[in-house]
């Protein structure tokens, strides 16, 4: 499964449109963690359980997201985008989303510089030729 942020992958083209899918969850705060917390809020630092805990939030959701796009038959999630809530003190919710597509392989195509480049010596061919 191609999982990307952007709306358009190079060399693809989109053959069906399985519309929006998401996944999220929804975590509380660890009691220890936060305690732990507290101590380097003090202090300064990099809150490392709360580090951990987004990181394992945000794989969560990413996957469900890919179960719920491939569910659809998708072979590729464009556009994704994460979003968080506060659902409760304590607790949040991490949405991961996007658009669920069939992605297929564009035909070979000449590059701007191939096709300048063959006009080019067509020209030239003409010029010597006359």
């Amino acid at each position: 499964m191609l999982l990307s942020t952007i709306e358009v992958i190079p060399n693809t083209h989109i053959v069906k449109h399985l519309g929006i899918v998401q996944g999220s969850t929804v975590r509380a705060k660890h009691i220890g963690r936060d305690f732990m917390a507290g101590f380097k809020n003090l202090l300064g630092g990099e809150l490392r359980g709360y580090t951990e805990l987004l990181e394992e939030s945000r794989q969560e959701a990413l996957d469900r997201l890919v179960e719920q796009a491939t569910a659809k038959g998708a072979n590729a999630i464009l556009n994704i985008r994460f979003s968080t809530s506060t659902i409760t003190t304590g607790a949040s919710e991490i949405l991961a989303y996007g658009t669920a597509v069939v992605l297929k392989k564009a035909a070979a195509t000449q590059t701007t510089a191939q096709t300048a480049t063959a006009t080019q010596t067509a020209a030239q061919t003409t010029a010597a030729n006359s």
